[in-house]
């Protein structure tokens, strides 16, 4: 078997290099590699870990045409074009837990250093003077903390602040009451945090909903005095209305690590003797840079080899235990929405998938991407597991699961069930012990068939005489039969037939087929 190889653009520990190699995946190290070069040379690699600097764009990844994974050692994949990889089918992973203590103990040393004016003092003392009533500083005891974003890095901060004993108020709409409760703070709404915090720090992604978060106008809301500290992303805080608001004195200090524009060579905030600036150094110790590069190391190598994926931006997480009992359900399921796909001929309007049996206790959610896959390839062709979901959410197709405990005469049934701007369409199937996939029911009619690569489906009405003519339409044809399945809803009634032939069934022998007495519908399959 072939490895997988792994380009490293970027600085990573050694310790990555090493991880890779001993996991049996190729790793080369290129820190430092030109765009232009890079898009020359990534056509070689299945997987791409990155740090900060690589820009991982649309261009680079349409000519990756082998790359699965990009794996960013660190949280924010600002530098990833994460719905252009989604698009191209590419896992992109972050390692969200390595830096979360190095950044929230960064946080609070950028608190104390506003307090007490550590840097100021310092460099006043440094020069010769002794301004021992200049640097008078406020307690952090008894203080309200206002976190903005009280996630895997915020939780970690209001930790250490209760620790001081000061008082902890959180907004952040994904913070549960009781997960809330569990980490001792209060959770608030924002205009309350603004108007009671004596500090603020700010911990969450930057999205469309969290930019400028800090506005002129929530800047105003606050209470006279505050301290603002940002070790999260620059763009959460309006930098003018920020340095307005220092200026006015209704702002007492800043501590930025994180700049709208990074490197930041200058900015409006800088040479204000009420602000703290550091670049960027909230994951910058020796133990996160070690854990991140060990981590993203290890989430890349087990995707590759063994199909585990975790941390990851735009799928569902497989666990390395997980994948290879759901591998075969994962091919059921994408085969059934191919099925459903290749038999649909007007617009989508939902999808349905249940999950009945020791099935429904597995991981649906990547189940439900392969069915997505499977349905929507027919029409779009260039679809796969990753895309899938945003692709069916842009088209407004709703997509819904049920789970069932029990099913009948099977220990799993996934059943497909999609709506059509004409009809709804629904077809099961399980896994054998064997591994294989089967469907076992068709629009609740029941038959047993494997999926095969060419296949004919024929709906007609259950008369005699339909066997005998198809059979001999396809003998005169020259297609040999290599299974044929059966099924009927009730004597006279509808039937169906799924047959497996080998090679090819060119159009005018479905046509042929479609002049038998009593058939609806004859269609090509192939798996």
């Amino acid at each position: 078997m072939t490895k997988p190889r792994v380009l490293i653009s970027d600085a990573l520990s050694d310790a990555a290099l090493q991880i890779f190699t001993e996991r049996g995946v190729q790793a080369d190290f290129e820190p430092g590699i030109g765009k232009d070069d890079l898009v020359k040379i990534i056509p070689h690699y299945e997987g791409l870990a990155i740090r900060s600097a690589t820009k991982v764009t649309a261009k680079l990844l349409d000519a990756a045409s082998r790359l699965k994974v990009v794996g960013r050692a660190g949280i924010g994949v600002d530098n990833v074009d994460v719905p252009a990889a989604t698009n191209k089918g590419v896992i992109v992973m972050n390692t969200p837990f390595g830096n979360s203590i190095t950044t929230a103990e960064h946080a609070i040393a950028l608190m104390f250093a506003l307090a007490r004016q550590i840097p100021q003092a310092d460099a006043s003392t440094q020069a010769g003077k002794w301004e021992k009533n200049r640097f008078m500083g406020v307690e952090l005891s008894g203080k309200v903390i206002g976190i903005i974003g009280c996630g895997n890095i915020g939780s970690v901060v209001a930790e250490r602040a209760i620790g001081l004993k000061m008082r902890v108020i959180a907004f952040d709409p994904f913070l549960s009451p009781e997960r809330a409760r569990a980490i001792g703070v209060e959770k608030v709404e924002l205009d309350d945090l603004l108007r009671r915090a004596d500090i603020i720090s700010l911990h969450t992604p930057l999205t469309t909903q969290t930019k400028n978060i800090l506005s002129q106008e929530n800047l105003a809301k606050t209470r006279k005095g505050v301290r603002i500290v940002n070790c999260a992303r620059g763009g959460l805080i309006d930098e003018k209305a920020l340095r307005a608001a220092l200026d006015s004195g209704h702002v007492a200090g800043a501590a930025i690590d994180v700049f709208v524009e990074e490197p930041a060579r200058s900015n409006l905030l800088f040479g204000q003797a009420n602000v703290v600036c550091t670049p960027h150094l909230g994951a910058a110790t020796t133990e996160a840079q070690e854990n991140v590069a060990l981590q993203i190391a290890e989430q890349m190598s087990d995707y590759l080899l063994r199909g585990a994926i975790s941390n990851a931006i735009n799928f569902p997480s497989i666990t390395a235990e997980e994948a290879p009992k759901l591998r075969p359900y994962v091919a059921l399921a994408e085969k059934l929405g191919s099925f459903a796909g290749q038999l649909t001929e007007s617009g989508l309007k939902a999808v349905h998938i249940t999950y009945s049996g020791e099935v429904a206790g597995m991981n649906t959610k990547a189940l439900t991407s392969a069915a997505l896959a499977g349905l929507l390839r027919p029409m779009l062709a260039d679809i796969n597991v990753v895309s899938a979901p945003s692709v069916a959410k842009e088209r407004g197709i709703v997509v819904e699961e049920t789970m069932r405990e029990v099913t009948g005469d099977y220990a799993s049934l996934i059943t497909v069930s999609v709506t059509t701007e004409r009809q709804e369409r629904a077809v099961s199937g399980t896994v054998f012990q064997d591994g294989k996939p089967r469907i076992l029911e068709i629009k609740g009619i029941k038959v047993d068939a494997e999926f095969a690569h060419s296949m004919i489906y024929v709906t007609n009405e259950d008369k005699p005489g339909f066997i005998g003519r198809f059979a001999s339409l396809l003998g005169e044809a020259g297609i040999n039969i290599a299974t044929f399945a059966l099924g009927r809803d009730k004597q006279g009634g509808s039937a169906i037939a799924l047959v497996e032939v080998d090679g090819e069934v060119p159009t005018p022998v479905l046509d042929k087929v479609l002049t038998i007495p009593g058939v609806k519908q004859a269609k090509r399959l192939a798996f």
